[in-house]
């Protein structure tokens, strides 16, 4: 399994009732595939820059992907630029292709048709080796489950590991940080809009 699909398999997992804002997963699991990559030797980082180092690894098909969008990005790419680009609706498109290979159920709507009911695992070896990976307090994933709010945030430790590893991480981080801003940005200008409609 690959760090992006331990990620997606963690915060499918129906026990977990934590409320996990979509646009932080995607950006983490964004995050992911960069550790991946660089895992499989087929990117390297000049300091915040992608740079392609070898051939898209074969074997998973969101990796596949994840490596060709990392060629069309051009050179120049930023690990902030990928993540924004990349990250768009990702864990929509994880989600989707677990549940068409059979790692996790479709998700069930409830009587509410806004909100979503998760089903047990298809494969539960598969969700419970991503759990254990999450609770053996290995640093990426524990840094990228507190980024997409799986976990608590702060104090993240990226001891141990080398600079290409953490910069991705930071990023990350400082962009899930930018994201929570937005919304929060939002949420105040909808309320003030709200006031001024009701007199306030």
């Amino acid at each position: 399994m690959t760090t992006a699909r331990d990620l997606a398999l963690v915060a499918a997992d129906p026990r977990d009732r934590t409320l996990v804002e979509q646009g932080d997963l995607s950006l983490a699991l964004a995050g992911a595939e960069l550790i991946d990559l660089l895992d499989a030797e087929a990117l390297t980082l000049d300091g915040t820059l992608l740079v392609p180092a070898g051939p898209a690894p074969a074997g998973d098909r969101l990796l596949y992907e994840a490596a060709q969008w990392l060629a069309d990005g051009g050179p120049g790419e930023t690990v902030d630029d990928w993540l924004w680009r990349r990250g768009r609706d990702l864990a929509g498109r994880y989600r989707t292709v677990l549940e068409e290979e059979g790692l996790v159920e479709p998700e069930r709507r409830s009587r509410n048709s806004l909100r979503r009911e998760h089903t047990a695992p298809a494969d539960p070896s598969a969700a419970r080796a991503a759990e254990e990976r999450r609770s053996s307090g290995e640093p990426v994933l524990g840094a990228l489950a507190a980024a997409a709010g799986l976990t608590e945030r702060g104090g993240e430790a990226f001891d141990g590991l080398d600079n290409e590893r953490t910069t991705v991480l930071a990023a990350v981080l400082q962009a899930v940080t930018e994201l929570a801003g937005e919304r929060q940005r939002r949420t105040i200008e909808a309320a003030a809009f709200d006031n001024i409609w009701r007199g306030d």
